[in-house]
């Protein structure tokens, strides 16, 4: 079986792949139009992270093609649907870097709630406010998680230690409910979160999802924080709902304005957009990471050995 290696994914994968039988080569700068041309029409599978999208166009310059791995969680730039119609399988490993994104929420959240930035930058300053850096207990919270698959799981099981109440509201899944984490209607999540994580693919039906209407929806001002992907918030309505503090502080990982290939920002052409991004940038209340959450050592690793084991599970059992 052929496979090629599309973007930059740690060796592991492809060492475990030739190991049994596996011929395995690197095109780590083809472009689309190369593969349209026909330059992977006797590839049986591929290897990618974002930098392509694989459309139905894509697909049928690829006859031979049997399964796409894809390093990470989200599968947005992967039409599902025809690789469905060709009986292409498609693998993603979210287990790999699940812990990296439970850990860095919960490190956003506690820098937010014991306000560390400001902390950090008054010291250095030769500055001792300790009254203006009283902080708030997460464990006197209840953190609300949208989207309970891998990812909102993690993130649970790295607040159990901490004492907070847990809440969890699912459209497409239920029955999870155990000892440290409740299952809630949609309703009651909206009345019940002081802090709301959000853990949710970017699909049709969740791009857009964080706007104005569904900002108003909670009872009470509440801390947010979106490590899934940035379009799923509409930003100007999240910059709003903090200046009319419906949101007190906010911790982004992803951004609205990173491009296709989640390696960076695009350019921001309109003047509105360029408007939205300054006013993120100077906002007191805004944490920011640049996609990061998923991105350690160990999930550099773990990503592609579980991509592994799932293709071999297949072709190799």
């Amino acid at each position: 079986m052929r496979v090629a290696i599309l973007d930059t994914v740690h060796p592991v994968l492809k060492k475990r792949l030739i190991e049994n039988g596996f011929d395995c080569e690197e095109y780590l700068l083809l472009s689309r139009k190369e593969i349209e041309q026909g330059q992977l029409k006797n590839i049986q599978g591929i290897v990618l992270r974002s930098r392509i999208r694989i459309d139905a166009q894509l697909l049928n310059a690829m006859p031979q093609l049997q399964w796409i791995a894809r390093s990470g969680s989200g599968l947005e730039n992967i039409n599902l649907q025809a690789a469905k119609s060709r009986d292409i399988r498609v693998y993603n490993s979210p287990e790999g870097n699940s812990d990296a994104v439970g850990e860095h929420v919960l490190g956003m959240l506690l820098m937010i709630m014991h306000k560390l930035r400001s902390c950090d930058r008054s010291v250095h300053d030769k500055v001792w406010e300790r009254e203006k850096h009283r902080g708030m207990e997460l464990g006197n919270k209840t953190v609300g998680i949208i989207g309970y698959g891998v990812m909102g799981k993690a993130l649970a099981t790295k607040l159990r230690g901490i004492g907070c109440k847990i809440i969890a509201y699912d459209k497409y899944t239920s029955g999870f409910s155990d000892e440290y984490v409740t299952e809630v209607t949609e309703e009651a999540f909206f009345r019940r979160s002081e802090i709301v994580s959000v853990h949710l693919p970017l699909t049709d039906e969740t791009n857009g999802l964080v706007d104005s209407t569904w900002l108003a929806r909670f009872s009470h001002p509440f801390i947010f924080i979106n490590s899934s992907r940035g379009s799923v918030v509409k930003t100007k309505d999240l910059l709003d709902a903090l200046d009319a503090n419906q949101v007190t502080a906010c911790g982004l990982d992803v951004l609205e304005f990173e491009g296709r290939s989640l390696e960076g920002l695009t350019s921001m052409g309109t003047t509105d957009a360029q408007k939205t991004m300054t006013r993120l940038l100077e906002s007191p209340n805004v944490t920011l990471s640049p996609h990061v959450a998923g991105w350690t050592t160990e999930s550099y690793f773990k990503l592609s050995n579980f991509l592994a084991d799932k293709i071999l599970n297949d072709f190799c059992a």
